[in-house]
């Protein structure tokens, strides 16, 4: 299984969840990132990649 939680990283630092078991993350044109996940799920953020951590299956957006 190679899917990740996504999650929002807030201004007063606390992590909020997007969306879970996320398998597809694609840049989009001005800093937005479209994300589907395995249930068909899909959202489109403004935002930027701040970390991967693939091995423990989460990603973090500011």
């Amino acid at each position: 299984m190679c899917e990740a939680n996504v999650f929002l990283l807030e201004p007063d630092g606390e992590e909020l969840l997007l969306l879970d078991a996320v398998d597809k993350v694609v840049p989009l044109e001005q800093d937005k990132i479209y994300l589907e996940n395995i249930y068909g799920e899909r959202k489109t953020v403004r935002a930027r990649i701040k970390e991967m951590h693939l091995v423990e299956h989460r990603i973090i957006l500011e």
